[in-house]
């Protein structure tokens, strides 16, 4: 094959094999700090709940399950009056500022019409009510928050262009008779560009986003979701939007067609490559000439220099499971190594394209053949097809590490990549430490095995 090409897809016919979507709720419910989600399905999705997010009930979580009984699946009960009675509970014990209702697969296959119910519920309760289906038939793992967030869009408050068009010129008007003027000028460059994050992050990544882009003298208008519901940004016509997460495309298709949003296509900011690339293109598109960024990458792919000593010419076969494999395979082959193959549950190919791009760009430049890219993968198919490369590393799902293993692949559970801090240039060395833990493993078991027999023999 040759390095130039361009990628190839290919599309199996297996179902979504991941980890299920309503688990978004372990990272949303912390990150929007005065939310309450109400997962509404059956005692199978409480014990999932329950049990991968490790949270007891006397924790008091700021989430909890409206379990489905005989009576509701039989329509013998109003499920109106049944969810007013859980959010006004909700709302005496815990008093958020917005409740989510989060719809799972028996919601959509008894057809529970949650969005016809919530409004009427909001105006008992005196609570917004958002509504996200986050169901494994229609979705896979991490688009539970994509949903949540597209869901959250239209309760942002609107941004009137007009109005902060004239607001600034007025400003500047002012600016213009003070003595000072360059000086308050020059400040005032950075409140200029009006721009949105979206996708969730632990607060301590935004804050090195944050930092990262003030460093180009761009400063942010907020973050969807925001760390309180009440602090949402505004949206509309003359707000730039830009993505941290390679799942969000029903998100950004939402802000553009709905809000009126301008979509900023850039890469994701995982790996040095992927964030001085996410930061140029935001620097391209808001007039800003990039600052430092050379120096800056440099330093960082300094740091890494003893893991990609590791991973230098191992190979890798990502099975699909969280929608991060593209920007993940594209840092991986910027380390060096190699790729059989990535497995995507879902691919949309627009709100990736600049992605896929850097991805091409990178096989390039480390004259790699392009990975053939698998849509919803068949994973027997793929298990198939990894006897023969045989590769060093297998990144999937928990369901198919053990088998792997007992077939002589090292494995990396790729749920692990979701909850860790991956983004950013300061994250970039906790990525790679992830990705090369189960090769010092396993090179620390060679060694000692190697130990042990030489004292044998002595």
């Amino acid at each position: 094959m040759k390095t130039s090409e361009a990628p190839v897809f290919e599309c199996e016919t297996g179902n979504y094999h991941t980890f299920c979507p309503i688990s978004c709720v372990a990272w949303l419910y912390q990150k929007i700090e005065d939310s309450f989600f109400l997962v509404v399905g059956t005692k199978t999705c409480g014990y999932f709940l329950q049990n991968a997010l490790g949270v007891t009930i006397l924790a008091e979580p700021r989430y909890a399950m409206a379990e489905l009984e005989e009576g509701d699946i039989s329509a013998q009960l109003s499920d109106q009056q049944e969810l007013k009675k859980i959010c006004l509970q909700i709302k005496r014990d815990r008093n958020p500022s917005v409740i989510i209702w989060i719809g799972t697969c028996t919601t959509e296959i008894i057809k529970m019409d949650l969005e016809g119910i919530a409004p009427k519920v909001e105006t008992c309760v005196g609570i917004p009510i958002i509504v996200a289906r986050a169901n494994g038939l229609d979705y896979a793992f991490t688009q539970g928050e994509d949903t949540v967030l597209a869901a959250m869009t239209h309760r942002c408050p609107e941004y009137n262009w007009c109005i902060a068009k004239r607001h600034k010129n007025t400003t500047r008007s002012i600016i213009g008779d003070d003595p000072n003027s360059a000086l308050i000028d020059s400040k005032e460059k950075l409140n200029r560009p009006n721009l949105v994050l979206f996708g969730s992050v632990p607060a301590s990544v935004a804050s090195q986003l944050n930092s990262e882009l003030k460093r180009q003298s761009i400063s942010l208008s907020g973050w969807l979701p925001s760390q309180k519901y009440i602090e949402l940004p505004s949206l509309g016509e003359g707000v730039f939007v830009c993505g941290v997460n390679p799942f969000l495309s029903r998100t950004a298709t939402t802000l553009m067609r709905r809000r009126k949003c301008q979509l900023v296509g850039a890469p994701f900011p995982i790996g040095p490559d992927g964030t001085r690339a996410w930061i140029d293109k935001i620097c391209s598109v808001l007039n800003v000439e990039p600052d430092g960024l050379d120096v800056r990458e440099d330093n960082i792919w300094k740091t890494m220099q003893d893991y990609i000593c590791l991973v230098t010419g191992k190979s890798v076969f990502f099975m699909g499971d969280n929608l991060l494999e593209i920007s993940i395979a594209r840092f991986l082959i910027r380390c060096g190594m190699v790729v059989y193959e990535v497995g995507i549950p879902y691919m949309d190919k627009r709100y990736q394209a600049a992605e896929l791009l850097l991805l091409q760009h990178t096989c390039k430049k480390m004259k790699q053949p392009m990975p053939r890219i698998v849509e919803k993968p068949d994973n027997y198919s793929q298990v198939q097809r990894m006897y023969e490369p045989k590769p060093n590393l297998a990144i999937t799902g928990m369901a198919h590490a053990n088998p792997l293993e007992a077939r002589g692949i090292d494995t990396k559970w790729s749920v692990e990549f979701t909850f860790a801090q991956i983004h950013g240039f300061t994250n970039a060395k906790s990525l790679l430490e992830l990705v090369t833990r189960p090769l010092r493993r396993k090179n620390d078991f060679v060694l000692s095995s190697t130990s042990l027999s030489k004292q044998s023999i002595k």
